[in-house]
């Protein structure tokens, strides 16, 4: 029911999204969806609140495979693979969809956008300080604070996703997400990789633009 009342006012809009067209998306009752939450302001809140959780779900499981993955193998390697994981995230359409309702309605519901970053933003960045603490710790990349590391591998890889698809309404291609990923981890990996490691060298970045 929650996802059927996201899509509806991602498509309509809070003000012209009607409860009986979330019943029917959903395939209920039009009481049936009063039963569960009491108004449409709550209907909203919790739909938004479930689709960041879903996201959430999604980013946590990307920077989780980076455990395992950068522990046996060069970590350009690992990192591009979560850089190109993590654009096909933020670059698809639950993201944008997410991005453009929150701030479309960011002055009747201005929580929300706390609530929004703080879960697909500030828990996805505190689980991959997590995993770069451990790589510092192990050499494979050089003492570092992890935090700030973290927020700054983000940025690199969003700031240019979020101009490439024009604040999420153009879609980006395959090859221009791959390229991007690598161009992030290139500049990444300048600043952050072991002294003498091969992975912050000139000669493996391969993101054209």
């Amino acid at each position: 029911m929650l996802r059927a009342a996201f899509v509806v006012f991602s498509r309509r809009g809070y003000a012209q999204a009607c409860v009986q067209e979330i019943a029917e998306e959903a395939g209920v009752a039009k009481p049936t969806v009063y039963n569960h939450l009491n108004d449409k302001e709550s209907l909203f809140r919790h739909a938004v609140e479930a689709e960041a959780d879903a996201l959430l779900a999604e980013l946590l499981a990307a920077v989780e495979q980076l455990r395992d993955r950068a522990r046996d193998e060069d970590p350009r390697d690992a990192l591009t693979d979560l850089a190109q994981r993590l654009a096909g995230i933020w670059c698809g359409e639950r993201a944008h969809a997410l991005r453009r309702l929150t701030y479309a309605q960011v002055t009747q519901f201005p929580d929300l956008v706390e609530i929004v970053q703080e879960r697909v933003a500030q828990r996805p960045a505190a689980a991959l300080a997590d995993r770069l603490a451990r790589l510092s710790l192990a050499g494979r990349l050089r003492p570092c604070d992890p935090e700030p590391a973290a927020e700054h591998f983000f940025a690199l890889l969003a700031g240019p996703l979020e101009s490439r698809s024009r604040l999420g309404t153009r879609r980006v291609p395959a090859a221009e997400l791959r390229a991007t990923a690598a161009a992030a981890v290139d500049v990444f990996l300048r600043a952050y990789a072991s002294p003498g490691d091969s992975a912050g060298s000139a000669g493996g970045g391969g993101g054209g633009g």
